[in-house]
């Protein structure tokens, strides 16, 4: 396409390599410190549809689904539900609870290999079960699904079992996920008295006959609230979101190169991110969160530096012996629950879900989307929400779409959208949960409106795969990706 991806993140006109540009996105800052984000229809307006294999939704969690209606899409797009809550999978086992995080690889003719979290917690009535498992009373994990070039599943498996909300993650270049848990707890196995510690990252290899993995927590990339990683695929590098209301955005630089899964376990050294001559700055734009309105400017690149975390492992988070705790006393920036992290040419993206000036309806933001330029060691506010939350709702879930658009999930209040950043800047609304959307019946009402999480596109760029949280759905959705979106 004419307008290049790297064009687009030059961001407010520098690029790592120092040659300016004048960028589009220019404008689009303006508009936002004037809160005038600009809102385009991108592929059309949403239309609700059915998905192709309805006929198979008749026996789930949610009940009959089958003749439901669960997603709005543009013209032209159509959809496949795959791998639903309760549906018994290829190795015997029931398909679990809390689709979230995922990632997609190449598998063998031309398959997608999908890797999915469960965030679960001490019990479940639809938990990851099998060995071998990290600890017998966590009921989280992941699972692993074959999809087939025609978009439709061939087999699912139970793939890390025995750990904790797991939330986020992401991919390896060498063909892993890792999942992370979104928690700083212990549980104990049940009929003993021994204490598992949980709040770390797991690596998980994308095989379609890896069955369970022998699950290696990777306590050296720290033990807190974990949200999604980014891997910087020329050094190793593993960039780490916290989900914590006074989180901090972490690198980690292994020991040695990671080429295969388990390198990672081979140890290395972890560090926050401090904003050059910005002492342990709070980064919301929120004086309710500790923030100052307009401290930090949408499109203005800020020079960073990495602090050392001394103990990634501790045991406690109390007397400021926490992570976040050690990497702040060094100055380390804050920010309002680290959310979904992605890498794309050379950048890191992230969330921090509820940053931002104060939304109408509550004391916290609607969202921030922030970008680091490993290059340039610049890190930049891409995207602030505006208080309305009108257009953008608390983005969680991130990816960079192969013709270079973001794709954020919503986790906000209300209705729930994946959306769309052109590279413009502009957002558009490209696919809604509308499942039970006119529900009047209360055994549903735990089902609508339910947050979308784990967008990632299949190798070829031709499928985006999502879930819905609850009731647990994995879609397929393809369409015509080189239709303009303005």
């Amino acid at each position: 396409m004419s307008f290049s991806r790297r064009r687009f993140l030059t961001l407010a006109g520098a690029s790592a390599a120092g040659v300016t540009v004048l960028s589009p996105l220019e404008a689009f800052y303006a508009k936002v410190a004037r809160g005038e984000m600009k809102r385009v229809t991108g592929y059309g307006l949403l239309e609700p549809k059915l998905p192709l294999n309805t006929s198979e939704l008749t026996n789930t969690v949610a009940g009959d689904l089958s003749g439901e209606t669960l997603l709005a899409l543009p013209p032209g797009f159509n959809y496949r539900v795959l791998s639903v809550t309760g549906q018994t999978m290829s190795d015997g086992t029931i398909v679990p609870a809390g689709h979230d995080g995922m990632a997609a690889f190449p598998g063998p003719r031309n398959t997608t290999i999908l890797v999915r979290n469960h965030e679960l917690g001490e019990s479940s009535e639809n938990p990851v079960v099998g060995s071998p498992r990290y600890s017998r009373g966590a009921q989280g994990g992941t699972t692993t699904l074959l999809v087939g070039p025609n978009r439709e599943l061939i087999k699912d498996f139970a793939s890390l079992a025995g750990t904790i909300r797991n939330c986020a993650g992401g991919p390896t270049p060498w063909g892993s996920w890792i999942s992370c848990e979104e928690t700083f707890s212990t549980t104990t196995n049940p009929g003993t008295s021994e204490t598992i510690n949980h709040g770390y990252n797991f690596e998980v290899v994308a095989d379609e006959n890896s069955g369970l993995v022998t699950p290696v927590p990777l306590t050296d990339m720290g033990r807190f609230s974990h949200e999604a990683v980014a891997v910087d695929p020329n050094t190793g590098d593993v960039y780490e979101t916290e989900d914590r209301g006074d989180s901090c955005f972490y690198r980690f630089e292994p020991n040695v190169k990671p080429t295969k899964p388990g390198d990672l376990a081979k140890g290395g050294t972890l560090y926050a991110l401090k904003i050059k001559d910005q002492f342990a700055v709070n980064t919301s734009n929120n004086p309710n969160l500790g923030g100052q309105v307009g401290r930090i400017t949408v499109g203005k690149p800020l020079k960073v530096e990495w602090v050392k975390v001394d103990n990634p492992n501790p045991t406690t988070e109390g007397s400021r012996r926490g992570v976040r705790f050690q990497a702040q006393d060094k100055g380390a920036a804050i920010f309002y629950r680290g959310e979904g992290a992605w890498y794309d040419n050379g950048l890191i993206y992230f969330i921090a879900t509820q940053g931002g000036p104060p939304a109408f309806d509550s004391t916290r933001g609607n969202g921030q989307v922030w970008v680091y330029n490993i290059a340039a060691q610049e890190l930049t506010l891409l995207i602030e929400a505006s208080p309305s939350g009108e257009i953008l709702d608390e983005p969680d879930n991130i990816t960079v779409a192969p013709f270079g658009d973001l794709f954020l999930c919503e986790d906000g209040g209300g209705e729930q959208y994946v959306v769309g950043v052109n590279q413009k800047g502009e957002l558009y609304q490209f696919a809604k949960n509308v499942l039970f959307a006119n529900n009047t019946d209360p055994e549903k009402e735990d089902f609508v409106d339910n947050e979308f999480a784990g967008a990632c596109f299949s190798p070829d760029g031709q499928t985006l795969f999502v879930n819905i949280q609850t009731p647990g759905l994995t879609f397929a959705i393809w369409g015509p990706w080189s239709r303009r979106r303005s």
